[in-house]
C-alpha cells in the first residue's frame, strides 16, 4: 500500500491553519464587540451603525447586543434580492458580536474624566480597525453590512465609496433622530478607520496557498 504524501502534506498544513481561521474570525468579531463597547462608554460618539442601534434600543427596551443581532438579520434579509452569498463569517458576525457587546458594557465602567474617556474612544477605533482586519482576513464572509454595500454597489454600478457614504449617512440620520449618540468620535472613526484596516489588514490576513 502507497501513501500520496502530497496529500498528507497538504492535510498536515492546512488544518492548523483552518483552526487559525476559525479562532481569529471568533477572536476578531470579540475585539469588535469590545470596541463597540469602549466608544459607546467614552460618550464621545458612536460609530455609525452603532447610532442606530442605541436609538432602536432607546426605544424597543432591547439591549444594545439584542438590538445589534435584530438589525444585522433585517440587513441579511435585505441580501435576498441583491443575491448576496452569507459565509460562516457572516452568520458569526452577527451571533458573537451581538453576545459579546452586552458583556462588554457591562465589565467596561461608565467614566466622567475626559482623558480616559478620550482614551477610551481612540482605543475603541483603533481595536475596531484591528478586529475588522482580522475578521476579513479569515475570508469566511462578510459582515452583513459590508455584503450590503457591496451588493448594492454591484447592482446599482456606483462606487463603493458612494454606496457605503449613503448608507452610513442615512444610518446616522436615522440614528440621531431616534436618540443615539452622535459625536466627535462618528466623524474621527469614518476618517480613521479605513487607513487603519488598510495597514492591518495584510497583517493579519492568513495566507490559503502554502
Amino acid at each position: 500500500m502507497t501513501v500520496d504524501r502530497s496529500t498528507t502534506r497538504w492535510s498536515l498544513t492546512r488544518m492548523p491553519r483552518r483552526g487559525r481561521r476559525l479562532t481569529q474570525l471568533v477572536v476578531g468579531l470579540a475585539a469588535y464587540a469590545v470596541s463597540m463597547a469602549l466608544m459607546m462608554r467614552a460618550g464621545l460618539g458612536s460609530m455609525p451603525w452603532d447610532v442606530l442601534h442605541q436609538g432602536l434600543a432607546r426605544h424597543t427596551g432591547l439591549s444594545i447586543g439584542a438590538t445589534t443581532v435584530v438589525t444585522g438579520v433585517v440587513v441579511l434579509l435585505l441580501w435576498v434580492p441583491l443575491r448576496e452569498r452569507p459565509g460562516i463569517g457572516t452568520v458569526a458576525n452577527v451571533v458573537v458580536i451581538g453576545l459579546t457587546v452586552d458583556l462588554a458594557l457591562a465589565l467596561i465602567p461608565v467614566v466622567d474624566v475626559l482623558g480616559v474617556r478620550i482614551a477610551f474612544a481612540v482605543a475603541g477605533i483603533v481595536l475596531n480597525a484591528a478586529a475588522t482586519a482580522a475578521y476579513i482576513g479569515v475570508g469566511l464572509g462578510p459582515g452583513p453590512r459590508d455584503g450590503l454595500m457591496t451588493g448594492l454597489a454591484a447592482r446599482t454600478r456606483f462606487s463603493v465609496r458612494l454606496v457605503r457614504t449613503t448608507i452610513e449617512v442615512v444610518v446616522v440620520l436615522t440614528g440621531w433622530l431616534l436618540g443615539g449618540t452622535f459625536g466627535v468620535i462618528t466623524v474621527a472613526y469614518a476618517l480613521l478607520v479605513g487607513p487603519l484596516i488598510q495597514w492591518f489588514l495584510p497583517r493579519l490576513t492568513v495566507r490559503l496557498s502554502t
